[in-house]
């Protein structure tokens, strides 16, 4: 999601006096396996996984994350965690959620929703949110209408028919970052209720399921969760969860209970996730770093 988003400024300092030290993968026979790792990622954000195709992609760029400086880029890598392409598809700023939408891959790009042909990497379009602050995590319907979380603006945008325009503010779902459509609703994850220093909480944040129809909201726990980035769908209403500041990966069950898969280390962002293979794709914006983990049945 974010990763120190100033360097050197009293955001970078809030955000490393609080970093919280990684912990080691246990010896456990349930553990997650560690599977590859690549070391060469510039801010990867995103991980988003086409097993199909035999390949997945990184939002990289983001050692500056509100920065519009054109150094953003898409890689693209086989599920083995080699480079096919590094730099995929250029032009960008600081890219992060994406997700496939008719043969194009949809990025969100700091106030801009990028629209790239899954053919040959090319921009097809850059569609501009008006008013928008941060762009985070993008999600499609099956019609190909396309949600985007503005994590710093308390909104979520919408491109249907054309038209990208704010579809509704988060209300109490304080920092809207992680997307998925599931039938008729919207299930957001969020970063939580901001403390006023950086991007510390004074409350964590929340999973919540919004209607297409109405855009009612319903809190899907009763309690905070975490400062929530990555989600996943497991099916039956469970997620699989990635929590930025402590790097936790967390299963959120269909009634509100929340147990811990795995703890990596803080600027864990929005994994990818192969459901054939249990295989997660964690990138970590902090260290540059894009790992798999092989989860136990």
């Amino acid at each position: 999601m974010l990763r120190t988003l100033f360097s050197g400024s009293a955001i970078f300092a809030a955000v490393a006096a609080l970093a919280v030290t990684g912990h080691a993968d246990t010896a456990r026979a349930d553990s997650p396996e560690k599977l590859w790792e690549w070391t060469k990622g510039y801010g990867p954000e995103s991980v988003i996984v086409d097993a199909k195709a035999g390949v997945f992609y990184v939002s990289n760029g983001n050692n500056d994350a509100m920065k519009k400086d054109g150094d953003g880029y898409i890689s693209k890598h086989s599920l083995d965690g080699k480079v096919i392409a590094e730099k995929w598809a250029s032009g960008l700023s600081a890219p992060k959620g994406m997700a496939f939408v008719n043969g194009h891959l949809f990025v969100a790009d700091v106030d801009e929703l990028v629209e790239i042909d899954l053919k040959d990497g090319g921009v097809v379009a850059k569609h501009s949110a008006p008013g928008a602050k941060l762009l985070n995590d993008v999600a499609a319907d099956s019609t190909g209408t396309v949600y985007v979380s503005d994590i710093a603006g308390q909104a979520i945008y919408r491109l249907a028919d054309g038209k990208f325009e704010k579809w509704m503010e988060s209300g109490p779902m304080a920092g809207p970052n992680g997307l998925l459509v599931e039938g008729d609703n919207l299930i957001v994850n969020t970063w939580g209720e901001l403390s006023g220093e950086g991007w510390a909480t004074k409350t964590p944040g929340n999973v919540y399921s919004v209607s297409l129809a109405d855009k009612s909201i319903k809190p899907l726990s009763d309690k905070p969760v975490g400062n929530l980035d990555a989600m996943q769908a497991l099916g039956g209403g469970a997620y699989l969860l990635g929590d930025f500041w402590v790097g936790k990966i967390l299963k959120f069950s269909a009634d509100g209970t929340v147990s811990e898969v795995m703890v990596l280390e803080q600027g864990t962002a929005d994994f990818g996730y192969d459901a054939s293979t249990r295989t997660l794709v964690v990138p970590n914006m902090m260290k540059g770093t894009v790992t798999a983990y092989k989860l136990p049945e």
